[in-house]
């Protein structure tokens, strides 16, 4: 009889990606649906993840999970790496690019258009609701699932998701780059 196998903490990591991506993009999605009443292709992918989601999840499970107990401390820190990790995204998707994916000019007190205050604090609330209620939940739930999913079909989905992302980045990168 074979050993159950468990997956690994970077393939677990990668899930709570996926999940995230998966969920900052429909945010964006209704996002722009309520404010434009039209669909509107949100982020840098073709496929339906916005990867700074799933990055800023990750910071958040690696690095502010500790703070959950501290609320006011993780509010803070929240909002300030988040909005430098936002500012240094739209700086090097500009510099690389020569496109921006958002624009905060006419927002109050906005940084070179790159962030403004009133998202600054909306990730410190986002952050908060994050890790004290979304993530318990989603671990909950994912640990369920990977309990009654055999490991092989796991490790094979986690790693076609990861090529699909990296094909998707490098067809996107091309496209917006203009290269044929």
């Amino acid at each position: 009889m074979e050993k159950t196998k468990n997956i690994t903490k970077f393939e677990k990591l990668a899930i709570y990606f996926f999940i995230y991506a998966f969920l900052g993009w429909v945010g964006e999605e209704l996002f722009c649906l309520i404010s434009t009443h039209e669909f509107v292709k949100r982020g840098f992918l073709f496929g339906p993840i916005c990867p700074i989601y799933g990055y800023g999840a990750l910071i958040l499970i690696l690095c502010l999970d500790n703070y959950k107990d501290k609320p006011i401390k993780l509010f803070l820190i929240s909002a300030i790496i988040f909005s430098l990790f936002e500012y240094i995204t739209d700086f090097f998707l500009q510099a690389l690019f020569a496109t921006r994916w958002w624009d905060y000019t006419g927002y109050f007190l906005n940084i070179n258009g790159r962030i403004t205050l009133s998202f600054t604090f909306l990730w410190g609330f986002a952050s908060l609701i994050i890790v004290k209620f979304i993530h318990p939940f989603i671990k909950k739930i994912v640990g369920r699932l990977l309990g009654k999913i055999p490991y092989k079909f796991q490790h094979i989905t986690i790693n076609i998701l990861l090529f699909l992302m990296i094909v998707d980045t490098l067809i996107s990168s091309v496209n917006y780059l203009n290269v044929f």
